[in-house]
């Protein structure tokens, strides 16, 4: 449970801090369908880039029935490679939340497999929400809602392993942009805590990155992280009596630590703290183009 040295750039989402998540001996080569238990298999999508560090996972859960987890981006070869590992045992699609390099793939595997797409809201053929259990041959999955991230963010847990697919609420190296109005800072820190209280999680399988293998020091540390960086906006505003415009509060607290293309990133997420410190009465403003003030 010791914390691992700071990785270097490039960094993924806003920053990238990491916890010890155990060994990692085999590379992330997209298109490859990987065994990750006698029950999960990953696949990880050819889409790497600042936000999506090596590529979407795309996780086949069960053997003789098979539920697709997250297909990715509509990729040819990707889901070429999901119908290759799945066949025609591929019964459901499960969806996490409906960004991009996590969904766009669905309606065409839908199309090739004729599995339904399952999800909290969007394009999916059966709404689910937290508490819903897929019942296989083999496995459950249960639907837990993890708003924060995205409001329609749904986590999986796998019963019979005790692992939790994570989507984007927690990923392997790195932190989660929040990005408002969808995404919610105080939400989504309610949503880690009601991971933390899992008991007995062995893993968690993240939407991007390696197998989780300590998860309670991940989330804690998740947590920490986003309490920590609340405690630097507001304390930056507050040094500003006669206000601070986000891109200030953004150099002053990150300097040179991200890349140039990452900085807008950044500023939606100190916007999503201003937001919660605002609701918590901390401190005062209208939107991201204002000013930010300490509260009266």
């Amino acid at each position: 449970m010791s914390p691992r040295t700071l990785r270097t750039p490039p960094r993924p989402a806003d920053e990238v801090e990491e916890v010890d998540t155990g060994p990692k001996p085999e590379e992330l080569a997209p298109g490859v369908a990987r065994a990750l238990s006698p029950m999960v298999r990953r696949i990880v999508a050819a889409n790497p880039g600042p936000m999506t560090g090596p590529g979407t996972n795309t996780y086949l859960v069960g053997i003789d029935e098979v539920a697709v987890i997250d297909p990715g981006p509509d990729d040819p070869d990707h889901l070429e490679a999901i119908v290759g590992c799945g066949g025609d045992r591929i019964r459901w699609i499960l969806l996490t939340h409906h960004h991009q390099d996590h969904g766009t793939g669905a309606r065409s595997l839908a199309d090739r497999t004729g599995a339904p797409i399952l999800g909290f809201s969007g394009d999916v053929d059966e709404r689910i929400g937290d508490g819903y259990v897929l019942s296989a041959t083999e496995f459950r999955l249960q639907a837990m809602h993890t708003p924060g991230h995205a409001s329609d963010h749904l986590c999986y847990q796998l019963l019979e392993e005790r692992l939790l697919f994570s989507g984007d609420h927690i990923n392997d190296g790195q932190t989660v942009v929040i990005n408002p109005p969808d995404g919610d800072m105080a939400k989504y820190l309610e949503s880690l805590e009601a991971v933390r209280k899992i008991r007995r999680l062995k893993a968690i399988a993240p939407g991007h990155g390696h197998l989780i293998t300590d998860p309670r020091a991940v989330v804690d540390q998740y947590i920490e992280h986003r309490l920590e960086r609340e405690r630097q906006v507001l304390a930056a505003v507050e040094a500003a009596p006669g206000g601070v415009a986000i891109d200030d509060l953004v150099e002053q607290i990150y300097g040179d630590s991200i890349i140039e293309e990452l900085r807008p990133v950044a500023a939606r997420t100190v916007y999503a703290h201003l937001r919660k410190l605002k609701a918590d009465k901390r401190v005062r403003g209208r939107d991201e183009r204002s000013r930010w003030k300490p509260a009266a």
